[in-house]
C-alpha cells in the first residue's frame, strides 16, 4: 500500500534530497540528452494545432503515430500531451515544439544511437503525415500570434505569468528550441566544480551552437535569438548566477535560492492551481495564498525546480542548458563537449584552470554579447573562438580518456568533429544559415523548411 505523498516539512530535507543525486562511482555516470524541434506541414511550412484542421494532421496525430514504435501515451485530462518508453519520453512545448528527453545511459554512443532511432521515426512519420521537423533556435517565420496553443494546463499558468516579468517570456515559450544535456556529480563540491565550469563557458557553447539568426522572414541581427531572448524573460529565474562563484556555494545555497524563486503552479487531482508569485517558503509553512494550511510535498518541489531557468541548473544531476537547437550532427556534439570537459578528471582540472579567475562582470559581459556576436565574442585579450579552440583540446582529450568505445571500436572523439570544423572556419551555423538567405535562397527563409529538416 502507497503510504501517499511525500510532505516537504524543513528546509534540511530539501538540502538532503538534492544530496541523494551525490554518485560517487564515476562508472555509475550517466549521460542524458534532450532535443527539441519544430513542426510543420511539409505543403505550407505552417506548423501544427494540437487537434489538426481542415483534414491536416495535428500534434495528436504525431504523438499517436510514435505508439507504432512501443512507445506509450501520457494524457492530461483527455488529451495525449507525451510518450514514453524505457526511461525516456517525447513531450510537448507551449507552441507545439517536439522535445525527446533520453533515458540516461553510460555512452555519447548510446545517446547518439537514441537520438538517431528517434529522429528516423520521425522521419518515417513525417513521410506517412507529410510533416517535417525543423532543428533551429528560434521560429525563422512565425509572428508571435501565429503559434499554435498546446492544451497543457501548467502552459497556460505560464503565458499569463510571463509578460508581467519580461517582453521575451512568451517568445520563449512559443517560438525557441534549445539542446542540453543532462549530467551526474560525485560529490558536493564536484556539484559546484561543474556549476562553475559550466556557467562560464555557457556562452562559448552558445556561440558553437548558435543557429537562430532568423525571426518572422528576416534577419534579426543575432547569431543566437533564442540565446537573447531569456535575458529578458524572468530576472527571478534566469542570469549568471553571481553566488554559484561565491564561497559557501553548495547544495544548502542552490535550496535557497530555489525557494527563493516565485512559483508558477501547484499541481492536485491531474489539475493545476495558479500559485504564481507566490512564494514556496511560505508554502512550506503552510501560508500559501492559493492552499492556506496546506504544505507542499516533494513532487511540489520537483515541479517548483523545473521553472527554473538559468544557463545550468541543478536537480539530483546538472542540465547544460546554453545551446540552440540544431542540425542531427550537433546533436550528439553537446554532450560529447561536456562529458568531455567535465567526465574525466584532468580535462575537468584543465577547464577549471582555463575559467577559474574569470570574474562575474566578465562573466555577464560574455553571456550579453554571444547571443549577438557568436564566435568573435571578445574576453580580455581573446576571442570566443581562441577559446573555443582550446577548450575542444581539453574536450577531445577527456573523451580520449575516458575510452568509452563504439561496436566498431571507436572512442566519442568523433563527436566533436563539427564543433572542430566550426572552430577551423569561425562559421557557426547561424553562419551558414545567412550565407544560403544571401545567396542561392535569394532571401526566401522559408527554403529552411526544405533544405534543414531533420
Amino acid at each position: 500500500m502507497s503510504d501517499g505523498p511525500v510532505l516537504v516539512e524543513s528546509r534540511e530535507q530539501l538540502i538532503r534530497y538534492l544530496e541523494n543525486g551525490i554518485t560517487p562511482d564515476r562508472d555509475d555516470w550517466r549521460i542524458g540528452s534532450e532535443h527539441e524541434k519544430f513542426v510543420f506541414h511539409r505543403s505550407t511550412g505552417a506548423p501544427l494545432s494540437y487537434f489538426g484542421e481542415n483534414g491536416m494532421p495535428g500534434i495528436r496525430d504525431v504523438l499517436n503515430a510514435y505508439e507504432r514504435y512501443g512507445w506509450s501515451p501520457v494524457y492530461e485530462g483527455e488529451n495525449v500531451i507525451a510518450e514514453a518508453q524505457n526511461g525516456a519520453s517525447i513531450s510537448l512545448e507551449p507552441g507545439g515544439q517536439f522535445e525527446l528527453s533520453g533515458a540516461p545511459l553510460e555512452t555519447i554512443h548510446q545517446a547518439c544511437d537514441e537520438t538517431s532511432s528517434h529522429l528516423r521515426q520521425a522521419k518515417a512519420i513525417g513521410e506517412e503525415l507529410d510533416i517535417g521537423f525543423l532543428g533551429l533556435g528560434y521560429h525563422p517565420t512565425l509572428k508571435r500570434d501565429e503559434v499554435p496553443i498546446m492544451p497543457k494546463s501548467r502552459y497556460d499558468i505560464m503565458r499569463a505569468y510571463m509578460p508581467k516579468v519580461g517582453t521575451l517570456g512568451l517568445d520563449m515559450m512559443l517560438r525557441t528550441c534549445t539542446v542540453q544535456v543532462n549530467l551526474d556529480f560525485a560529490s558536493e563540491a564536484d556539484m559546484v566544480k561543474k556549476f562553475r565550469i559550466g556557467l562560464a563557458l555557457q556562452p562559448l557553447a552558445t556561440a558553437l551552437f548558435a543557429n537562430s539568426p532568423f525571426k518572422e522572414g528576416r534577419p534579426n541581427g543575432f547569431q543566437s535569438l533564442r540565446s537573447h531572448v531569456w535575458t529578458d524573460t524572468d530576472p527571478d529565474r534566469c542570469g549568471m548566477l553571481p553566488f554559484v562563484f561565491e564561497d559557501g556555494m553548495g547544495f544548502e545555497r542552490w535550496v535557497d535560492h530555489l525557494l527563493d524563486v516565485p512559483m508558477y503552479f501547484i499541481k492536485r487531482n491531474n489539475e493545476y492551481i495558479d500559485t504564481s508569485g507566490q512564494s514556496f517558503r511560505d508554502f512550506m509553512n503552510g501560508r500559501l495564498p492559493a492552499l492556506p494550511g496546506e504544505l507542499p510535498t516533494m513532487d511540489d518541489f520537483n515541479d517548483h525546480m523545473t521553472t527554473l531557468f538559468p544557463e545550468v541548473r541543478v536537480k539530483t544531476y546538472m542540465e547544460m542548458r546554453g545551446a540552440d537547437g540544431g542540425p542531427w550532427s550537433r546533436l550528439c556534439a553537446l554532450p560529447a563537449l561536456w562529458a568531455g570537459l567535465l567526465y574525466d578528471n584532468d580535462s575537468q582540472a584543465a577547464a577549471w584552470d582555463l575559467v577559474k579567475d574569470w570574474n562575474i562582470e566578465e562573466l555577464s559581459k560574455m553571456r550579453d554579447d554571444a547571443p549577438k556576436l557568436g564566435l568573435i565574442t571578445q574576453h580580455r585579450d581573446r576571442s570566443l573562438r581562441d577559446i573555443g579552440r582550446e577548450v575542444l583540446t581539453i574536450a577531445d582529450a577527456g573523451l580520449k580518456a575516458r575510452a568509452r568505445l563504439s561496436t566498431n571500436g571507436e572512442t566519442e572523439q568523433g563527436f566533436l568533429d563539427t564543433l572542430h570544423e566550426t572552430i577551423e572556419t569561425g562559421e557557426t551555423p547561424a553562419d551558414r544559415l545567412l550565407k544560403q538567405f544571401n545567396g542561392p535562397w535569394g532571401g526566401d527563409v522559408s527554403r529552411v523548411f526544405e533544405e534543414f529538416a531533420y
